[in-house]
């Protein structure tokens, strides 16, 4: 069992436990723009702000999830970068469908 844990979750780099980490700039790009696409009025002139947003909350965590799913520390954070670039394809192919 403490193998395959340290096989998850060890920073190949480091040799430390890696299992969170202090947001990169895309996840907050993500974060803001998430906030401001709900704090935003759904008509009007906030309708189009809002879905602009909207737009750039999903662009920047489809790119966290690529370069995790890419670059990611250990297997558990490509794993997640898997998982969440999934479900953003899973929501856009959805919102396209309509």
């Amino acid at each position: 069992m403490r193998r395959a844990m340290d096989w998850l979750l060890v920073d190949r780099t480091t040799g430390r436990y890696t299992v969170a980490q202090f947001p990169n700039w895309s996840l907050w790009v993500f974060i803001v723009a998430s906030v401001l696409a709900w704090a935003l009025p759904h008509s009007g002139a906030g309708l189009v702000a809002g879905l602009v947003a909207g737009l750039v909350a999903t662009g920047a965590i489809a790119w966290w999830a690529v370069a995790e799913l890419c670059l990611g520390v250990n297997p558990a954070r490509r794993m997640l970068g898997a998982v969440v670039l999934a479900v953003v394809v899973g929501g856009v192919i959805a919102a396209i469908a309509g």
